[in-house]
This record gives structure tokens, sequence and C-alpha cells, in this order.
């Protein structure tokens, strides 16, 4: 269901407060699979939780349908890195969500707008926002693109680990809203991304999150 590289996130079901983490798959066992140590998502801390903690485990597959199964932390367990065991019950086990709403970073990306054909000539532009989903580009006034109804997204997005992963996004254009002075927000929804891009897409935009709780900028 899922493979070594994969992000789960964790949500304990008896917490003293609410809190949810992140972290990544590192190997996979029988009837387990082996993470990093979890990432707080409210302080961008190293979370470590204790043996026997029961949690409920959310996950996106290669078709992007999203799962929640029941886990527990069975051990910390040392390798290449010291790595947190986590129960891993039966496919039957999982319960598939209909429906799951990214969430959106307002953050400002160089981006590349090309046309799916030539309905006109490429040009760069500026995120307002993003999530794994789609986003929102800025279009300066009189950028004529009304009429496309699909284009591709470029741009090179920066993870904390120095990797620079290029994207190339098939997107569909949702609408055209104005803004002040008469420039304009395009508003795009992917097409199929593949796993990777999601799974890329999420990680910067989760770490853009840790970045901006750290500062006080983000709730």
């Amino acid at each position: 269901m899922f493979k070594i590289g994969d992000i789960l996130m964790l949500e304990p079901k008896y917490p003293s407060q609410k809190e949810k983490f992140n972290c990544m798959v590192v190997e996979m066992g029988t009837g387990c699979v082996y993470t990093d140590f979890p990432i707080n998502l409210e302080t961008g801390k190293i979370a470590f939780l204790m043996d026997g903690t029961h949690l409920n485990v959310t996950f996106s597959n290669e078709e992007q349908a999203v799962y929640v199964f029941d886990s527990e932390v069975l051990g910390k367990v040392k390798g290449r890195i010291t790595m947190m065991q986590l129960l891993l019950p039966e496919a039957e086990a999982f319960v598939k969500i209909q429906r799951r709403q990214y969430v959106r970073l307002h953050v400002t990306l160089d981006t590349a707008v090309h046309p799916e054909h030539s309905e006109f000539t490429p040009f760069r532009a500026l995120t307002e926002d993003i999530s794994a989903g789609g986003a929102s580009i800025r279009l300066l006034k009189g950028t004529n693109i009304q009429s496309v109804s699909q284009l591709y997204l470029w741009m090179a997005l920066t993870l904390k680990s120095g990797e620079i992963h290029y994207l190339r996004l098939k997107s569909k254009v949702i609408r055209v809203t104005e803004k002040e002075h008469g420039n304009m927000l395009l508003h795009v929804q992917f097409l199929e991304p593949t796993k990777n891009d999601v799974q890329t897409l999420m990680r910067f935009i989760f770490e853009k999150q840790v970045d901006l709780k750290k500062k006080g900028l983000y709730v």
C-alpha cells in the first residue's frame, strides 16, 4: 500500500492534547513498518512517542486515494539510523477516506506557465498559494489566457535536505479572479499528478509550515 520514502501522518488515539506528527517510511517489515522519528506539526520538533502508544495513521497510495489504519508504537530499532517500529495491520483493516482537503500554503514561488499546445507564449509568474492539489498564480494586468482550459506549471522545489525537485504539473484552469490594480489570480487544479509529485509538494509545504511556526508566522 505504501513504500519507502512515503510520508505518514500520525495522530495519537488517546492524547492528553490534540497533536499530529509526520514521519517517513524508511524500511518495511513483516507485520510492521519502520519510520524515522516523527516531527510534531505544531512545534516542528522531533517527537519521541512512547512504546505502546496507539495511533491513527493516514497516508495516500499510488492512485492518490487516502487511507487510515490503526497502529501502535512497537519500539525503537537501531539500524543505519535509529527507527521507530509501528504495527502494520492486514490491508483489510485499512479504511479509505473518500475526500481529502489538502493544506493550502501562502507562499511565493517562481513558476513558468506553459501552454498545453501553443495557445500563448510561455511566461514566468509567482504563486500566491499552493497545495498538493492546485495553486493560485499571480497574473499581470493584460495577461490573456482566459480562454485556455489546460496548461502546464513548471517549478523547482528545494527541500531542507538540499534536494531540488523539478515538477511539471499539468493543470486545469478553474477560474481567473481580479485583484487590485487590474492584476489577476489564476486558480488551477493539478490533473493526475504523480504520487512522487504529491509527496514532494506535501513535504515542501510541511517544511515551510514548520519554518513559519518557528518564526511565529503560522497558526
